[in-house]
């Protein structure tokens, strides 16, 4: 049976900003919200990064990087490739971006099932997920599943690659306004690619995301660091650029 809860009045608020996947929204982690349709995705390409991008990750070092309490990073250097080091904690940028293009390449390991399948977020803003988990004959709650914006919206398909495959995520963000007083002003908007497949398509954010929970935004700085997720399990990285969007409102 199909559980609704009332449509947020954020969403009713601005209903040119970007779409809204249904005029119902689905209780946070609902296992029986439909599952995304399969789509066997193209060939990977590597993107380069364009001129005017900023490398975050080239595969040699973690230079753009730092752990939450600024400490240098502990998790693994590959051979091209960073690589979660479980219990270690968050790695976050230096650098802190508002509205962006982001490029990253991700692969998970090939073990646990559900959410204990690679698990792990690309934070925008440090608030924003976009769930990584293999998702790849892996049933999960939908609103958490790999390209998700988590404990929101499911992607409209599943593009998923098998674990210790290189995988793809391209993602535009715009970032929220909020009034001097604190109180929103335009909600966040994201739109993602995951192996070139559009699966998030200028979604509005109803706030934060959030584990087991959909909470309200709060009012925060314009730009913030993004990071990667510690949820202990070797979840690996690599290919990571951005382009700052800013001056492009």
């Amino acid at each position: 049976m199909q559980k609704i809860i009332l449509l947020p009045l954020i969403l009713l608020a601005f209903p040119a900003l970007g779409q809204v996947p249904s005029l119902d929204i689905w209780e946070v982690h609902d296992m029986d919200r439909p599952q995304p349709r399969i789509v066997t995705p193209g060939e990977l390409t590597s993107s380069p990064a364009p001129s005017d991008a900023m490398v975050l990750f080239d595969g040699t070092n973690f230079d753009h990087w730092t752990h939450a309490n600024g400490t240098p990073v502990d998790w693994h250097l590959g051979d091209g490739y960073m690589e979660v080091k479980p219990g270690t904690g968050i790695i976050k940028t230096k650098r802190s971006f508002g509205d962006v293009q982001l490029h990253i390449e991700w692969a998970t390991p090939n073990s646990g099932e559900g959410q204990d399948s690679g698990n792990s977020g690309v934070y925008l803003m440090s608030t924003y997920e976009v769930q990584v988990l293999n998702s790849f004959d892996n049933e999960t709650y939908p609103d958490g599943q790999a390209a998700s914006l988590y404990g929101q919206y499911p992607p409209l398909v599943n593009a998923s690659r098998p674990p210790l495959e290189w995988q793809s995520y391209d993602i535009i963000f715009r970032r929220p306004h909020f009034e001097e007083n604190g109180s929103l002003k335009q909600p966040a908007r994201v739109t993602v690619f995951h192996n070139g497949v559009l699966v998030q398509d200028n979604v509005i954010l109803t706030g934060p995301t959030g584990h087991q929970s959909r909470p309200p935004y709060k009012a925060h700085e314009d730009a913030l660091p993004l990071f990667l997720q510690d949820h202990n399990e070797p979840t690996r990285f690599r290919n990571i650029w951005i382009r700052d969007l800013n001056s492009d409102m």
